[in-house]
């Protein structure tokens, strides 16, 4: 059965087109949706313009397998949450592309990013997923997620504002992420110190072909990729002392992901050390796979 799903994140617009399972179509395009929502409360014009944009190639897209618009399944996470045009803005896609959004709670985020993240061969009784997105970060297990307020846009639009980075601002990015990640121990502290930690979403993709250095973005070499802790560490402190545009010239780098992939290693490597998981697995896959097979 054909099937067609949307993610809309605050920093990225993700298509999956299936059928059975077999993947026909998996694109990514950077769109910043949540560009200012943080302390706005509001989608800007430029970030909705670009989402519209973004939609209108899909739509193209999708004509091609014969999958109108109203069919394909459309969510919206941490940024439609918080904006408080986001009814307004959905209602305009519908009317003008045919795109119909659902915004979903935190824990139905967890759980459809859980159902989609794991790689063929993996437990999902044993697996812990972790999506760090633009507004909000998720880890999740079999026996339940916890989703905080912590992501790569969020974060960087409230302590980065010069380029490079200064220490004293790296600091303070920092100890932020560690005290919102003190609500993760205790769940931490009921899963097997062995739990396999599984990384989905654009930061780790995008950590793991630099670490390759792939000229070209390749899903096939990326997943299933083992990324140690000290492997992250050595990427934050890199990544550090470099400005946007150095980081723009880095493999596979998106250009409107470079001035907060810093921030989105730092949340990873803090998870990662604070919650005691030596290595991670990236997984290309996630919340548009989850939607296929969970909505």
């Amino acid at each position: 059965m054909l099937k067609a799903a949307i993610d809309l994140g605050t920093n990225t617009c993700l298509l999956l087109v299936s059928r059975d399972e077999s993947v026909l179509a998996d694109l990514s395009r950077v769109v910043r949706l949540g560009e200012g929502v943080d302390q706005k409360r509001l989608f800007q014009p430029a970030a909705m313009e670009r989402v519209q944009k973004a939609l209108r190639e899909y739509s193209e897209i999708l004509q091609g397998f014969g999958i109108l618009p109203s069919e394909v399944l459309c969510v919206a996470t941490s940024q439609a949450r918080d904006a408080q045009n986001s009814a307004e803005f959905f209602e305009r896609v519908r009317a003008e592309l045919g795109f119909t959004f659902r915004t979903i709670s935190g824990d139905e985020e967890a759980r459809l990013t859980f159902l989609g993240a794991l790689l063929p061969g993996m437990d999902a009784q044993t697996s812990v997923v972790l999506d760090i997105g633009g507004g909000s970060t998720e880890v999740i297990a079999a026996n339940g997620s916890k989703s905080l307020d912590l992501g790569s846009v969020r974060f960087s639009e409230r302590f980065v504002h010069t380029d490079p980075i200064t220490d004293d601002e790296f600091w303070a990015c920092q100890q932020a992420i560690d005290e919102a990640i003190e609500g993760f121990k205790e769940w931490r502290s009921a899963l097997p110190q062995s739990a396999p930690l599984v990384g989905v979403a654009g930061t780790v993709t995008t950590l793991a072909a630099w670490y390759l250095a792939l000229e070209k973005f390749d899903p096939q070499k990326v997943d299933g990729l083992l990324l140690t802790r000290g492997d992250v560490h050595r990427m934050v402190e890199e990544l550090k002392w470099r400005t946007s545009a150095e980081r723009r010239a880095l493999p596979c780098m998106e250009p409107l992901r470079a001035d907060v992939i810093l921030t989105g290693s730092l949340i990873l490597w803090r998870v990662m050390e604070l919650l005691n998981f030596p290595e991670i697995i990236v997984s290309t896959r996630g919340l548009r796979y989850g939607a296929i097979r969970g909505l």
